[in-house]
């Protein structure tokens, strides 16, 4: 395919993703957004009230970063994992392939559309964290890329998964069982400084702790983890991503079944 026939694939698939975004809103970006409400009234206000200040800040300030990018983080993947598998079923994938459009191509689209289902939800909840605390950015230029490597990340991960399913259900196993605790154990609601040394070694095995720790430097300046390491950790676990991603669609996995 020439660079103007691969052009136009992906810009028909960027917009298909992003129309059926907007299409959906009431599904794709209000239920995450009260979601993240509730979080703020309970941990934020109630909990918060209590908890006092961490490294100088109000605690529902200091979750914020957390909450914001959990959001981009699981709705990213959502987006992805279920808009390719669906992709997949109803026989969509192989009719690009037959196209013929590049596996690259292809993966980029659906990457795409979960980088702006993220962004959507992500600047709904900082709206809504408006009403709680007041924002402030410190490194507005860490903020914007640590959200894109966690959005593109989140949604290569996404990918492999509606790679590997077979049906409906085994798009909500990992987000349910992995990702979930993944988000919930990474530093979102508390610094790993509070940890004992045991468990903030467990702690550092998480990927998710390095994105979220980037975040909250962009937002406060403050970051339990070197921003240098937490950047290259996050360059590892993308190119790992987009190998693996690039050669299930070169084998056809899970597609020419």
């Amino acid at each position: 395919m020439s660079i103007e026939g691969a052009l136009i694939a992906l810009w028909t698939i960027v917009r298909k993703e992003t129309l059926r975004i907007l299409r959906i809103w009431v599904q794709t970006v209000v239920p995450p957004g009260i979601t993240m409400a509730l979080y703020f009234v309970i941990f934020g206000k109630l909990i918060g009230s209590r908890v006092g200040e961490i490294h100088g800040v109000s605690y529902v300030t200091f979750i914020t970063p957390g909450l914001v990018l959990m959001a981009i983080i699981t709705n990213a993947y959502a987006n992805v994992s279920s808009s390719f598998f669906s992709a997949k079923f109803q026989k969509n994938v192989e009719e690009m392939i037959v196209a013929p459009t590049p596996p690259a191509v292809i993966l980029a689209g659906f990457v795409f559309g979960g980088v702006v289902r993220g962004a959507m939800v992500g600047a709904v909840v900082m709206t809504i964290a408006l009403f709680f605390t007041t924002l402030s950015i410190a490194h507005a230029g860490v903020l914007f890329m640590t959200g894109l490597f966690a959005a593109v990340i989140f949604s290569l991960a996404g990918f492999a998964n509606a790679c590997f399913a077979r049906k409906f259900d085994d798009i909500s196993i990992i987000p349910t069982f992995v990702l979930t605790p993944l988000t919930y154990l990474g530093g979102v609601f508390y610094s790993t400084e509070m940890l004992p040394p045991f468990w903030r070694a467990l702690s550092e095995l998480n990927p998710i702790l390095y994105l979220i720790n980037a975040f909250r430097y962009g937002f406060i300046g403050y970051t339990d983890i070197p921003l240098g390491f937490a950047f290259a950790m996050a360059g590892v676990f993308l190119v790992a991503l987009v190998w693996l991603n690039l050669y299930l669609m070169r084998r056809g996995y899970g597609i020419r079944n």
